[in-house]
C-alpha cells in the first residue's frame, strides 16, 4: 500500500505540471505558432532526456517510438496548444477532467481491462458536467477549442495505454526521450513547412517555454510513464483530476477568470463522477480450502496436498 502511494504521488507530479500548463500556454506564448510552439515542447525535452540516458532504440522500438511519437507529443501537444489558446484555462483543462474515465473505456478493446457499469454510469454524469460547464456559462465557448481538448483527451488516452503497453521491458527514461525527439522532429519539419521561421522571442517567452519543456513535458512524462508502469490503468488515469483541479485554481485566481453557480454545478458533476469512477480495492479472496467433513462412522478425509498457484 506504502509502495503505490509512492508511485501515485510520482504520478502527481505530471497532471498538476499540466493543469499549469493550460495557463502558461495562454498566458505568455505566442497565439498563431501551434506547429512551432509544440515542436519547442517536445524537441529539446527529447534531447535533454536522451542526453541524460543515451540509449538507440532497438529492434521494434524504431517503428513504435515513431507512433508514439506522432500520438503522445506531435499531434497531442498541436491540440493541447490551440485548445490552450482559444479557451479559458479553468474550461480546457475541465474537458480533460473526463480522460480518467475514457483511458478506463480505451483499456477495455486495447489491455483486456473490462470496466464495470459503474464506471459506465459515471461516464455519462462526467459527460453531463462538461456539457453544463461549456454550454450554460455567460460567455460563448469556442467550439473549435472544445474540440481540440476534446481529441487531444482520445488521443492521449489511447497513445498512453499503448506505450503502457509496449513498454513494459525498456527503461522508462529511455523510451519517453524517444517519444519527446520523435515527435519533436515530426513537429519541427511541420512547423518550418506551414508557419515558417520561428518569431522573434521575449524574456517572458523563453522563460515560459522553459517551463513548458522541461516542466510540463520532460518531468512530467517521465513521472506519467512510469506511474503507467507501476499502477492499474485507472488509478493513473484518477490521479489526472489533479489536471483540472489546477487548472480550475490557477484560471480563477491568477488569470481571474469566473465560473457562474450552473458551470460551477457542471464541475462538481465532473470530479464526483471521476471520484465516484475510481478504481476499488479488490476483495481477497480465501486461499485456504474448506476442509472436509468426516464421513459419518469413519476417520476424517485426508486433505488433498495444496497445488501451487499458476
Amino acid at each position: 500500500m506504502e509502495a503505490n502511494l509512492r508511485w501515485v504521488a510520482v504520478t502527481a507530479v505530471a497532471p498538476v505540471a499540466w493543469g499549469a500548463n493550460y495557463y502558461v500556454t495562454h498566458a505568455f506564448l505566442p497565439t498563431d505558432r501551434p506547429l512551432t510552439g509544440a515542436a519547442l515542447r517536445a524537441l529539446p525535452a527529447g534531447l535533454l532526456l536522451l542526453a541524460l540516458r543515451r540509449q538507440r532504440p532497438r529492434g521494434a522500438w524504431w517503428w513504435r517510438s515513431a507512433v508514439l511519437g506522432l500520438l503522445n507529443m506531435s499531434v497531442f501537444f498541436v491540440l493541447v496548444y490551440i485548445a490552450s489558446q482559444l479557451l479559458p484555462t479553468s474550461v480546457a483543462s475541465t474537458v480533460m477532467a473526463v480522460s480518467p474515465l475514457t483511458m478506463m473505456l480505451v483499456a477495455w478493446p486495447l489491455m483486456s481491462e473490462r470496466p464495470q457499469a459503474t464506471h459506465l454510469a459515471c461516464a455519462a454524469v462526467g459527460l453531463a458536467g462538461v456539457c453544463l460547464m461549456l454550454l450554460t456559462g455567460t460567455r460563448a465557448v469556442s467550439v473549435p477549442g472544445v474540440l481540440a481538448s476534446a481529441a487531444a483527451m482520445l488521443v492521449s488516452s489511447f497513445g498512453h495505454l499503448l506505450a503502457k503497453k509496449w513498454s513494459a521491458d525498456v527503461d522508462v527514461l529511455a523510451s519517453t526521450a524517444w517519444q519527446l525527439t520523435a515527435g519533436g522532429l515530426f513537429l519541427l519539419l511541420a512547423a518550418a513547412a506551414v508557419e515558417g521561421p520561428p518569431p522573434a522571442l521575449t524574456t517572458p517567452t523563453v522563460l515560459a517555454f522553459g517551463y513548458v519543456a522541461l516542466i510540463a513535458t520532460a518531468l512530467a512524462f517521465v513521472a506519467w510513464f512510469t506511474g503507467l508502469r507501476h499502477l492499474p490503468a485507472g488509478t493513473v488515469g484518477l490521479t489526472g483530476l489533479l489536471n483540472p483541479v489546477t487548472g480550475v485554481l490557477l484560471g480563477t485566481t491568477v488569470a481571474g477568470e469566473t465560473l457562474d453557480a450552473r458551470q460551477l454545478c457542471g464541475l462538481a458533476l465532473v470530479l464526483t463522477a471521476v471520484v465516484m469512477g475510481r478504481p476499488r480495492r479488490a476483495v481477497p479472496h480465501d486461499s485456504g480450502r474448506t476442509p472436509r467433513r468426516p464421513k459419518a462412522g469413519g476417520c476424517p478425509a485426508r486433505p488433498s496436498p495444496a497445488r501451487p498457484s499458476p
